[in-house]
Parts: C-alpha cells; sequence; structure tokens
C-alpha cells in the first residue's frame, strides 16, 4: 500500500535516505513524502506499520533491472534424448553416439533411451548392456548422472556434459 492507501493513525516512518524517523501520525508522514516528492510505502505490517518515503516508480524501475540481469546470468540446461533399441547393429550405434556427443558439445544433457517391445522386455539385460556400452563410449565428455533403470517398457540413463 502506499500514499493514502494507508489507513492507519501512525506509522513508524523511515527517511529517503535510510534513516529512523520515529513514530509518527500518517497524515504528517504523507505531507513530509509529498514534500519531498516522493512516495509513502508501507513496507511492514508490524505493530505500528512500518512505512518509507521513496520514489516508487524508481523503486520498480530498479527491482526489473535487476530481474533482467538476473535472468541474462541464468543457464537454461537443455535435455536431449537419443533412442536406441536392445538389437541395435554397430553402425546404428555410432551414428546414435555421434548425435549425442554433438548435443553433449553444445552443452546439453543426454538422456539415451531403449524402448523394449513384445517378449524383448525379458531380455532386460541386453538392454542394459547397450546403455552401459554408450556411457563407456561417452565417458571422455560426458558422465553419468543418473544410471540406467526401468520405467515400464523403457529403461534409460542420463549424461550430463563434464565440467572443465
Amino acid at each position: 500500500m502506499m500514499n493514502g492507501a494507508i489507513r492507519v493513525r501512525e506509522v513508524r516512518l523511515i527517511g529517503a535516505e535510510g534513516e529512523q524517523l520515529g513514530v509518527t501520525p500518517t497524515a504528517e508522514a504523507l505531507q513530509q513524502a509529498e514534500n519531498l516528492n516522493m512516495d509513502l510505502v508501507l513496507i511492514s505490517n508490524q505493530e505500528p506499520p512500518v512505512a518509507k518515503i521513496m520514489d516508487y516508480t524508481k523503486f520498480m524501475f530498479e527491482q526489473k533491472k535487476k530481474q533482467k540481469e538476473a535472468k541474462k546470468k541464468q543457464t537454461i540446461v537443455e535435455l536431449k534424448e537419443v533412442r536406441l533399441s536392445p538389437v541395435i547393429d554397430k553402425n546404428d550405434f555410432d551414428t546414435k553416439l555421434r548425435q549425442a556427443l554433438k548435443f553433449i558439445e553444445k552443452g546439453a544433457k543426454v538422456k539415451v533411451s531403449i524402448r523394449f517391445k513384445g517378449r524383448m522386455i525379458t531380455h532386460q539385460d541386453v538392454g542394459r548392456k547397450v546403455l552401459e556400452d554408450f556411457a563407456e563410449a561417452t565417458k571422455d565428455v560426458a558422465v553419468v548422472e543418473q544410471r540406467a533403470k526401468m520405467d515400464g517398457r523403457q529403461m534409460f540413463l542420463q549424461l550430463a556434459p563434464k565440467k572443465a
């Protein structure tokens, strides 16, 4: 709440420079803020409520500026997926491996998954071996973030780029 929307009798007032001005009637605090061409902003609802004299539009502008800076520094990690088969051929395996290495070089995490179809589900050890081979082939540039595990008819593991 700010300016005329503050409906309490008295407030603990903080000046424009951050100095404590003590407990003052709200009308007097509003008058002081008006004399400085600033706003009276309620910042805490204690007993008595704490109000500060500030330029509210400038404050909001600085808040938005800080949020933009924080957003710029934020890194978004992408998650790419590579699908394999338990009975994958050597050349297909190498192609998928090159694709995963490209993703890892760009800084993305890679989810390697194997879908078991039909009776293949009874041979999970074959799928686990393929995933372990894939993790072994990428160990120079990636670290296994999540070991191979089953989820329904799929088995997957997650790779993340190694820190430099």
